[in-house]
C-alpha cells in the first residue's frame, strides 16, 4: 500500500487468494485504489480492505510482494499504463538506455570535429 503521506511506511499486507484476484484482476500487480472501488463496487472494496487491514505483516518475514495498490497517487498512472510493474521498469529502463545512448552520440560527435 503506497500514499501520498510524507510519514509513510510502505506497509506490507497479506490476503486471501480470492481477495487477491479481485484486487488484481487479469494478471496485473497494480492497482489504483479509485478503479478497484468502481470496478468491484464501494461494498465489496470496503469488505476486502478491512480484512487486509488486519494481515499486516513485517516486512522481514515477507516471501514476496506480488502487488502495490496506490491511495490517492493518481499522477503514477502514466508510469503504469499496463498496470504490470514489469512493463513500467522496462519502459523506464528503455527511456533512460536510450537517453544515455543519445548522450554518447553526441559527445563522439563533438570529438569528431
Amino acid at each position: 500500500m503506497i500514499d501520498g503521506a510524507i510519514n509513510c511506511t510502505y506497509d506490507i499486507f497479506e490476503c486471501s487468494d480470492a481477495d487477491f484476484l479481485k484486487l488484481f484482476p487479469n494478471g496485473t500487480d497494480i492497482e489504483f485504489a479509485e478503479d478497484f472501488v468502481k470496478r468491484v463496487g464501494t461494498v465489496q472494496a470496503k469488505a476486502i480492505t478491512q480484512r487486509l487491514w488486519k494481515r499486516r505483516i513485517n516486512k522481514k518475514s515477507a516471501r514476496g510482494i506480488h502487488g502495490t495498490i496506490f491511495y490517492g497517487l493518481d499522477e503514477k498512472r502514466v508510469f503504469y499504463p499496463t498496470k504490470r510493474e514489469e512493463e513500467m521498469i522496462n519502459r523506464f529502463i528503455q527511456t533512460r538506455t536510450s537517453t544515455s545512448a543519445k548522450k554518447k552520440r553526441k559527445l563522439t560527435k563533438k570529438k569528431e570535429r
